[in-house]
């Protein structure tokens, strides 16, 4: 009988999940706006770089999530990596998780190889 309740629940939350998601808007939804009509790098970018710039784009991203330290922001922050060069973007929580995923991201493609446009969302 656990096991059943469990599933209902499971299944309510699901159900009830898109009527939340369709009330708050996401942290960056601003900034997306902002970039689809500009010369910004967006993530659709990636998709003209070599399949090295797309295996040092992964190598960044797992680094940042395997992190338990990062905020989810941090952990959805834009990585677009175009002929070796990395470009970081969106919003994080503070300063030092802004440097933290820069350095994070130099350890894959070097230091000079890190563009950091990364916005310290206001507290």
């Amino acid at each position: 009988m656990k096991k059943k309740n469990l599933i209902l629940t499971l299944a309510g939350i699901l159900v009830a999940s898109p009527v939340f998601a369709d009330t708050n808007e996401a942290d960056n939804t601003g900034i997306n706006k902002r970039d689809a009509n500009s010369q910004t790098l967006t993530p659709a970018d990636q998709a003209r770089g070599s399949d090295r710039d797309v295996e040092l784009t992964r190598k960044i991203r797992q680094m940042i999530v395997k992190d338990e330290s990062l905020s989810m922001n941090a952990d959805n922050v834009k990585i677009i990596t175009l002929n070796g060069v990395t470009t970081l973007r969106g919003p994080v929580g503070s300063t030092a998780e802004k440097t933290k995923v820069e350095r994070l991201a130099a350890k894959v493609v070097g230091a000079k190889a890190v563009r950091n446009e990364l916005e310290v969302k206001a507290q």
